[in-house]
């Protein structure tokens, strides 16, 4: 992933599924609109309706040396855990149908602020944490040359050196890109779990006028109904009686 992001205010969260759903985001590896893919080598949460060619992923098959221009082993391969993490976050901006939904509107090949489950980041940090980089903004800190390729600006450091923690991973490797939310549910770790998750995520109250007690409210109600969605998904099923 390589985006070139501007400063600008927090992405209000009102776009809904049904205005974006055949789009992908403008980058050059992205198709128009998401369709199957049936080769996909990896990125395979995904197939049903990708917005990346199955030819995009025999980059991520491992050990990943090089995604477009970025190089990931600079400093050393990466681990197993680390670079699965990588891949994660990778697949979701090249392939998922959902990232449109946080399009940056100043740059419309990257993204703005998707909103991370803590959980995820912290697994991210430490699947990580003994990893090198020599890089903290993986957009801004590394040099690039005059074919695009990226060089080390600085020394190698443990990732546990470069972040302090798992959300300082996700708020500054890729810039802009992600934010850690409050929420346990309404939010995305890179998973088959997230197409639940994102009605919720994406849900903008009928109310253009609500006050902010009622958006309050609407914003816990929409949480209780995330949970319980996501319980019942996680339920074992029932074994048919006389079992």
């Amino acid at each position: 992933m390589k985006v070139y992001l501007t400063a600008v205010g927090i992405l209000v969260l009102v776009a809904t599924v049904q205005c974006t759903e055949h789009k992908c985001l403008q980058g050059r590896d992205h198709k128009k609109a998401p369709s199957e893919e049936h080769s996909m080598k990896e990125c395979t949460v995904y197939s049903n309706s990708s917005c990346c060619y199955s030819n995009f992923t025999e980059q991520l098959v491992s050990p990943v040396k090089k995604v477009d221009n970025t190089q990931w082993d600079l400093c050393q391969k990466l681990s197993t855990g680390c670079e699965a993490f990588m891949k994660k976050v990778e697949c979701f901006y090249q392939c998922s149908p959902s990232a449109v939904n946080w399009m940056n509107p100043n740059y419309t090949a990257g993204l703005l602020h998707v909103p991370l489950c803590v959980s995820f980041c912290n697994n991210w940090f430490d699947a990580c944490k003994n990893d090198l980089t020599c890089a903290k903004n993986w957009i801004t800190d590394f040099k690039w040359d005059e074919n695009g390729n990226n060089h080390c600006s600085g020394d190698c450091v443990p990732f546990n050196k470069m972040y302090s923690n798992g959300t300082d991973l996700c708020q500054s490797m890729w810039g802009q890109t992600f934010m850690v939310t409050d929420s346990d549910c309404r939010c995305l770790r890179m998973d088959g779990r997230d197409e639940m998750v994102l009605q919720y995520i994406l849900y903008k109250d009928s109310s253009s006028s609500s006050s902010s007690s009622s958006s309050s409210s609407s914003a816990s109600s929409q949480e209780t109904s995330c949970q319980q969605a996501l319980r019942r998904l996680e339920a074992p099923e029932a074994e048919p009686e006389g079992q």
